[in-house]
């Protein structure tokens, strides 16, 4: 019989390996803010506090959502990896559907009152992106809208933790949002689609099973694979950009995340369907954009 365990079911849902996500999109922000004026630490830590907390309040009420549609119990344990088939926290028994709306509930909590400070006391602005953020996260799985179920996870996910993150962290910041950091932030956005993508191949049997019309279900596993390729090559196309549109030229260290945003790309077209084998284009796929975070934001800093 499975054991109730609080605090490992709290830990998978903070999930620190799918939070760096959430951390490389605040980072770059922060760096495109620290290269236009000295940083408010005070206010960074509130913003990272809120959107952390919703990172967990979303994969807590998503827990719930997808165990009651039933993907969560269609994955087949071969199918299970480090980074998909979801917390698996009601599966596993860790936590009880009441345990697990006291973690959501709570992490909404903790970001409405983040949110609620900084709108009050820092940057009316914020306001609506945060509400947007909020709305992303809840109905990312939630009825009415179920964007994942829709086909919809992959833009929602390139929007929010590339430009709605980025330009959030920098309006806290500036008082504004400056063109050159909502730029940087689109191949970030990609490559976390992307890496979204790469999650969605060992789910595909599941998700199908149980009507979740993500983009791999919708394409097939093959013609998946080739949108996750051009996913990659369009990120870092842009990155080649962006040094046209006024950002300077070290911004372009971000292309170092080719060399493993590259190497997911042919261990995924080489094993689609083989779950052992796709997890190393998950963890590179993972790398790429924390390395493209890392790369461009210190390159803003470099060259201001």
């Amino acid at each position: 019989m499975p054991t109730r365990d609080f605090g490992a079911g709290l830990w998978r849902l903070a999930d620190p390996k799918i939070s760096l996500a959430s951390f490389a999109a605040m980072f770059l922000g922060a760096a495109a803010a620290a290269a236009d004026g000295p940083l408010a630490w005070s206010w960074l830590a509130l913003t990272i506090l809120g959107v952390f907390a919703l990172e967990v309040a979303k994969n807590a009420s998503g827990e719930v959502f997808d165990y009651d549609s039933g993907t969560d119990l269609a994955v087949r344990p071969e199918d299970r990896s480090p980074f998909s088939g979801g917390k698996r926290v009601l599966v596993d028994g860790l936590l009880t559907r009441a345990d697990t709306w006291t973690i959501a509930i709570a992490g909404y909590l903790v970001t409405i009152l983040a949110g609620v400070a900084i709108t009050v006391f820092r940057n009316g602005q914020v306001l609506w992106l945060g509400v947007a953020g909020m709305a992303a996260a809840f109905f990312y799985h939630a009825p009415p809208a179920r964007l994942s179920y829709r086909g919809l996870g992959e833009v929602t996910v390139a929007l929010c933790y590339g430009p709605l993150i980025v330009a959030g962290v920098y309006l806290v910041q500036r008082g504004t949002v400056e063109r050159g950091a909502v730029l940087a932030s689109l191949p970030l956005g990609l490559l976390i689609a992307a890496f979204l993508m790469a999650n969605e191949f060992p789910d595909f049997l599941a998700d199908r099973a149980s009507g979740k019309r993500t983009v791999v279900v919708r394409l097939g596993r093959e013609r998946g694979g080739l949108l996750f390729q051009a996913t990659i090559v369009m990120a870092l196309l842009l990155v080649l950009c962006l040094p046209l549109f006024g950002l300077p030229w070290t911004v372009l260290l971000g292309l170092l995340a080719a060399v493993p945003a590259i190497s997911a790309a042919r261990l995924l077209l080489a094993a689609p369907a083989d779950t052992p084998r796709i997890v190393p284009a998950q963890a590179k796929a993972m790398l790429a954009f924390v390395v493209y975070a890392l790369g461009s934001g210190a390159g803003i800093l470099l060259g201001r």
